[in-house]
């Protein structure tokens, strides 16, 4: 594992997460992964920050809810299939670690593991969520990116570590 700089990595990290990263949630006894398309890393707070978009209608809303934190997986390898299994399946209905042979192994200062793969590697703790409200949404990207209203709630995690496992 070698640190890295987060704003060092941010481009090369969002060109990938448009292909496909894991957002890894843990709370109590439950844990899943999920694939994310969208995402931002910049500074806010006085903080290095990572959003991340999480829909009410996935499984993982419900344990990010209730975490403390997240981890964001950039896969360096093609992992294609797993990234849309995971991205297609819902951990309610299969264990997408089982099925996709994807293992986690414990994070440096979160809660939540990471997926134990070649790649960058963010540990978020979060400081801010915000649900979105469609009246502040222009209606151009509502009518295209929400058709059945399933609106993100936005999860603002403050970076506590970035590194790079070759």
């Amino acid at each position: 594992m070698k640190n890295v700089d987060y704003m060092q990595v941010a481009e090369k990290a969002i060109t990938q997460i448009r292909k496909g990263a894991f957002l890894t949630v843990k709370s109590g006894d439950f844990l899943n992964t999920m694939t994310i398309g969208w995402a931002t890393v910049g500074f806010i707070w006085r903080k290095p920050i990572f959003m991340v978009a999480v829909r009410n209608s996935r499984y993982t809303f419900g344990i990010i809810e209730k975490a403390a934190d997240f981890t964001v997986s950039v896969p360096s390898t093609d992992i294609h299939e797993a990234i849309h299994f995971c991205g297609t399946q819902s951990g309610r209905d299969v264990d997408k670690f089982k099925e996709c042979d994807l293992h986690t192994i414990d994070s440096r200062k979160a809660s939540s593991p990471i997926i134990n793969t070649p790649g960058l590697h963010f540990e978020c703790r979060i400081v801010f969520k915000a649900p979105m409200d469609p009246e502040y949404f222009i209606a151009e990207y509502d009518e295209e990116l929400y058709p059945q209203k399933d609106y993100h709630t936005l999860y603002f995690g403050e970076i506590l570590a970035c590194y790079e496992i070759e």
